[in-house]
């Protein structure tokens, strides 16, 4: 999936068309409200993201992508006006993967997007990840516990994979509610609670790797 932030809708439109003729899973937001609306429910293969944005514009939207752990590695190509050095640069220092100059063509758009994701496609080293007897397979979306396979919510998988990514690492909750469900949502830690509670109970006897540190948060246990 290819998230297209641009508040022009004509150019979003024919961005999102052409992205999905040519075999792309594509889709528009025209703020960043919407897109972190949807960013909650998938995360994407890569984000175009325009800079110029009503409301929250697209550099603050760089900087909360690339501080929070689960969306860091997110490729992000900035679309700006022609001839704005300092917005390239400042995209580029902030972490973003590439820049298309408006107008640009769809066909640069295409070529861009296929160039980064070649460069960012991740290592198969790092596909799986493996604590004890869970195994998570990023490339699938898959999660094993003791050989079994483990259905879980997109919040739940995210909110393991970060445990995982991180092991011996402690969490507080408003870090993970950050992280898995966006900043805005800081202080609702019952939802933290919550999640790790059903996220034990379907990992069965593995779940109690998901350690409590009280008074901080959580962390998955390193092995012995």
């Amino acid at each position: 999936m290819i998230y297209c932030v641009e508040d022009d809708a004509s150019i979003r439109d024919l961005m999102v068309y052409t992205l999905n003729v040519s075999g792309f899973d594509a889709t528009g937001f025209p703020d960043g409200a919407a897109f972190w609306a949807a960013m909650a429910t998938e995360k994407p293969q890569l984000v175009i993201l325009d800079i110029m944005l009503p409301g929250e514009d697209g550099i603050e939207i760089l900087k909360k992508l690339r501080s929070a752990p689960l969306t860091a590695d997110v490729p992000v190509i900035m679309a700006t006006a022609k001839g704005s050095e300092y917005d390239k640069v400042v995209g580029l220092d902030l972490g973003a993967d590439d820049y298309l100059s408006k107008p640009f063509g769809m066909m640069e758009m295409l070529s861009r997007i296929k160039a980064v994701l070649r460069r960012t496609a991740p290592k198969d080293e790092h596909a799986v990840l493996t604590r004890g007897a869970i195994t998570m397979d990023k490339t699938r979306h898959s999660v094993t516990a003791d050989g079994q396979a483990i259905s879980l919510t997109l919040k739940e998988y995210d909110l393991l994979r970060l445990l995982m990514e991180n092991v011996g690492q402690v969490f507080s909750r408003d870090q993970l509610l950050a992280s898995v469900w966006g900043a805005e949502n800081i202080g609702e830690t019952r939802t933290v609670d919550v999640h790790i509670g059903t996220l034990r109970t379907k990992l069965g006897s593995c779940g109690s790797a998901i350690q409590t540190v009280r008074g901080v948060g959580y962390r998955l246990e390193a092995e012995p």
